[in-house]
């Protein structure tokens, strides 16, 4: 069944109107909480809590935690496809910023920030919170490989790998 659902105009199954529910992210915290990221290219990034047996949200009435949003306005936010990680007690969230989608014209770039709290705020390397604009770069287009983006972090027996998709320019 349903998790969330966002649309607009909104109808009588609509939870969100601003958000785009996309490209989630589910983290299974060290405590047995679980959490998912999502959206939005519209308006942020948001995280909210699910029920470990359902794997809904928690309550119909919990909060949404708006944790990054790169634009001054609604609609001007160029951030979807998050990851939220968690490592040595702090929380990463990874989110694109940019567009994808067009071939090698992409402008997809993957930012991360780091907070203490799962719900944020996440900041970061120079101070900067996410839901101001902030991202610390960690992969943009390099020579032949453009638009990386949706990133994902796997854990393999204590080695971490980032993976992702991009555009080979020579193809």
């Amino acid at each position: 069944g349903k998790v969330i659902e966002s649309n607009y105009p909104a109808t009588t199954n609509t939870d969100l109107t601003a958000y785009n529910c996309i490209d989630p992210s589910i983290l299974v915290d060290v405590n047995g909480s679980v959490w998912m990221a999502f959206g939005s290219y519209s308006d942020g990034i948001l995280i909210m809590q699910l029920d470990p047996t359902t794997g809904k949200r928690i309550a119909a009435n919990s909060p949404i935690y708006r944790v990054a949003n790169n634009g001054p306005s609604f609609f001007s936010n160029t951030e979807e496809a998050a990851c939220l990680y968690q490592r040595s007690g702090f929380y990463y969230l990874f989110v694109n910023f940019g567009s994808c989608c067009s071939g090698t014209d992409s402008t997809y770039n993957i930012r991360v920030g780091r907070s203490t709290n799962v719900f944020g705020p996440f900041y970061d390397k120079s101070g900067i919170v996410m839901t101001n604009g902030g991202g610390t770069m960690v992969r943009e287009s390099s020579d032949r490989y453009i638009g990386p983006g949706h990133p994902a972090v796997l854990n393999d027996n204590g080695t971490n790998w980032l993976a992702y998709h991009y555009y080979d320019a020579l193809k």
